[in-house]
């Protein structure tokens, strides 16, 4: 299978990609938002919420499913804007 934007555009694995330790997660260190589709049936919203429970995530729980920025735009956006209004 070819990549869609052409082989020019596929970097190379280098080898310490492959052996480096990760450093801290950004989301222990950042504030996170986050929508939880309660509907959504490729990722279960326990799982969601779980995760974002973890991040200490701001979350948004709406009756939609996994394309909630479809289904519910309103709450999506509202999500947005609050992450944007804390964050300045």
């Amino acid at each position: 299978m070819r990549h869609p934007l052409g082989a020019r555009h596929v970097r190379p694995v280098v080898s310490p990609a492959l052996v480096e330790e990760s450093k801290e997660p950004t989301w222990l260190t950042i504030p996170s938002w986050s929508v939880v589709g309660k509907q959504d049936a490729v990722i279960p919203a326990a799982q969601q919420i779980a995760m974002s429970r973890r991040a200490k995530a701001h979350t948004t729980e709406i009756n939609a499913p996994h394309l909630s920025m479809v289904t519910d735009a309103g709450a999506v956006t509202n999500q947005i804007e609050a992450a944007a209004k804390a964050t300045d």
